[in-house]
């Protein structure tokens, strides 16, 4: 069981906000490792051990699943070196994390955020979701429509016309125009330090793992045909002639 991050967490992050600067942080690192990091790595292994009833394809080393707090300026106006949050996710094995659907939480000062879907697939993951979305629709609006109660509507950026390959008439219209199918949600900020974040944590990736599985489903389908007609390539090579 996880009891909830340290009452030092949140404290933390307020400060880094107001001192976000390597000479802020450095000499308070070691606070960071022992009241934020690693609580967050005992929340991934809680985590992780309830997805193995029902999403066991999205478990994910504490060390693979966090993100590290240091930002990335390089495209940013922004020139603040760290995050005030700390998050984790929970991809698909086998699969980009940011390509495929997967689970995600963060922690900070406005509260925990958990999240989950696809969040940036790639034009070949679009085309085959939405080819997917084409034919199970109905399937699909009827999962989708379940976690709504504990994370709001399914969202996404959108098109604004059906992308070509399908009927402006199409009625799942609505679903191929989306470039992202997400679920989002901020719970209150008390529940940090809470031993019933994990529960709350957990009952909203459940809630999603059906969407979820949809979702990477034509991702997977598409990955084993590429193993297939590799290994087909490697028997029909020049070491092993037919």
């Amino acid at each position: 069981m996880f009891a909830g991050f340290p009452a030092e967490a949140i404290p933390f992050f307020r400060r880094l906000a107001r001192n976000n600067r390597r000479e802020w942080f450095q000499p308070r690192k070691h606070i960071y490792e022992a009241q934020v990091k690693s609580p967050m790595i005992e929340l991934v292994d809680a985590i992780n051990s309830r997805l193995l009833s029902f999403a066991p394809d999205h478990i994910s080393e504490p060390k693979k699943a966090i993100y590290r707090i240091y930002r990335d300026t390089r495209f940013s106006s922004d020139k603040t070196p760290y995050k005030t949050h700390i998050a984790a996710i929970f991809p698909r094995r086998g699969h980009e994390k940011h390509v495929s659907a997967g689970f995600y939480v963060s922690v900070s000062p406005k509260g925990v955020e958990v999240a989950g879907g696809m969040y940036m697939p790639g034009s070949e993951e679009l085309i085959a979701v939405r080819s997917w979305l084409a034919e199970r629709h109905v399937e699909f609006r009827k999962a989708a429509r379940r976690p709504v109660k504990l994370l709001g509507e399914l969202q996404g950026e959108s098109l604004k016309r059906v992308p070509k390959g399908f009927l402006a008439t199409h009625s799942a219209a609505d679903l191929l125009k989306m470039k992202q199918w997400l679920y989002y949600t901020t719970l209150d900020v008390k529940l940090v330090t809470s031993p019933k974040l994990l529960t709350e944590i957990v009952r909203r990736f459940r809630a999603m793992a059906p969407v979820i599985d949809m979702l990477n489903a034509p991702l997977s389908k598409r990955r084993a045909a590429m193993m297939r007609d590799e290994s087909f390539l490697d028997l029909d090579g020049p070491e092993n002639p037919r």
